[in-house]
């Protein structure tokens, strides 16, 4: 394909207002921020705990740098599982009273992986009109069907799962939905998994 065919493309998406560009920071990620030279009180960051700058977390980044470098080398599969990916691991399970946990480097990379282990072809999905993308993208992957409901519609997610009948169901839910700011009704979600025999995924990235 000729590079003016996706020139044309990227103006037609200029033209209509769809053309996503990205904004350069010129201060650290705080309630604050510059763009641009202009000042801005920023409504976007996802670092809702004011992590991002903490002196105690920082300091403890250099000091990992220090003992372990600054990249793994290799998969965790093959030799890049250090003994603090796996002490975190333990420490996270511990604090959900679960036997294991398993880190993975983004949110993102956590549902396309774990969505795709539980689920396949001949299971169903049942997704939120409001979900995230990379839950979205997820399913896909998976080959499982997939039934979306209305946001936080309880009526029609019933009716859904009690006319699925073979493989396994899995219900997909933002816990916090990014773009609206609602939460998922959680507890009902959970009995209505548990009436019909499905289990709950819930991305709580936003929670």
């Amino acid at each position: 394909m000729p590079f003016s065919q996706l020139q044309l493309e990227l103006d037609e998406r200029a033209a209509a207002g769809l053309l996503r560009q990205r904004r350069t920071l010129e201060r650290p990620q705080q309630p604050h921020i510059v763009v641009e030279g202009k000042p801005y009180l920023s409504f976007c960051s996802n670092d809702y705990l004011g992590l991002a700058n903490h002196p105690r977390l920082i300091a403890a980044l250099q000091e990992g740098a220090r003992q372990w470098g600054a990249g793994a080398g290799s998969a965790h599969l093959v030799n890049g599982h250090f003994s603090p990916h796996q002490q975190l691991e333990d420490e996270l399970a511990a604090f959900v009273g679960k036997p294991a946990a398993l880190l993975f480097s983004t949110g993102y990379m956590a549902n396309l992986g774990v969505i795709q282990a539980l689920t396949g072809r001949g299971d169903t999905v049942f997704a939120d009109k409001l979900n995230h993308a990379s839950l979205n993208d997820a399913m896909r992957l998976s080959r499982a069907h997939v039934k979306r409901y209305r946001h936080n519609d309880l009526v029609q997610l019933a009716a859904l799962l009690a006319e699925t009948h073979t493989g396994r169901k899995l219900v997909c839910t933002d816990a916090v939905f990014s773009m609206d700011g609602d939460a998922a009704p959680l507890p009902e979600l959970l009995a209505l998994c548990e009436q019909y025999d499905a289990w709950l995924y819930v991305d709580d990235a936003h929670g």
